[in-house]
């Protein structure tokens, strides 16, 4: 799919990777760029910046994500892509309060689940549509130091796995963006984390990353390739995998995980 002349939403629009795809998508000739952040003066002045419009939007309530879709729709036209971008880390394992589980999982995976639930009858009416949504190399091997970020980032991998079998045949084609550390707001008070052992690379390398998948119409979204590497192994010999983790667990203490 080419973004020229396209209706695109991108939420965490404000900032990072999200910023970063707003300004490239309008760069690539997108009829519309939607600007969705709960920092709605930093979506307002994204979207300014690039032609768009902006949204305040808690993806963490279902209401905020309708809301959207529907404004966006009736004033504007229908939506041809969808970048669920948002999201959040907390470090921590089992012991992380409910609170804490419950706030990550609703940004990190239900705002995937309830785009979805309200794009996909949308797009299949109209024969198709894309959705892009934000996962982490996380989500593909996990997470040292946090169990909320490595559990919810599998949990939106396995999401996009499914919406793509479910409904590719209906003409939804789905991406799921999966980088080791770009350097965000996530990743700024700990440059040095496991994340980064690849390097750190710009949101702008990611969001054109995604621009390629989208082009080809695939599925991984791997800015940082070794991760396909990574996988591999992971799946050849399981506990050896497990065992190699271990390791580099114990080089990152729980502090410079994320």
């Amino acid at each position: 799919m080419e973004v020229k002349d396209r209706i695109v939403v991108v939420t965490g629009a404000a900032s990072g990777i999200g910023r970063a795809l707003a300004r490239l998508f309008a760069r690539e000739g997108a009829k519309l760029v939607v600007c969705s952040d709960v920092n709605g003066d930093g979506a307002k002045a994204v979207a300014e910046e690039v032609g768009g419009i902006a949204f305040t939007t808690n993806v963490a309530r279902e209401a905020d994500i309708v809301a959207m879709i529907e404004a966006v729709e009736k004033d504007h036209g229908p939506i041809d892509l969808f970048c669920s971008n948002a999201g959040i880390g907390i470090g921590g394992g089992a012991e992380v309060p409910d609170e804490g589980w419950q706030r990550i999982w609703d940004i990190n995976v239900m705002a995937h689940i309830w785009a979805a639930r309200h794009m996909i009858p949308r797009m299949v009416a109209r024969g198709g549509g894309y959705l892009l949504n934000t996962a982490s190399a996380a989500g593909l091997l996990s997470q040292i130091g946090s169990a909320p970020y490595a559990v919810t980032k599998h949990a939106a991998v396995a999401l996009a796995e499914w919406l793509s079998i479910t409904h590719g045949a209906q003409g939804i084609k789905v991406s799921v963006l999966c980088p080791q550390a770009v350097r965000t707001a996530m990743t700024a008070g700990n440059p040095d984390g496991v994340a980064s052992v690849d390097g750190m690379i710009e949101p702008e390398a990611a969001a054109q990353a995604c621009l390629e998948t989208i082009r080809a119409e695939t599925f991984l979204v791997l800015p940082h390739p070794q991760v396909l590497d990574y996988m591999r192994r992971k799946t050849a010999d399981y506990d050896r995998w497990l065992g190699g983790m271990r390791k580099l667990a114990t080089r990152y203490p729980a502090g410079r995980a994320l």
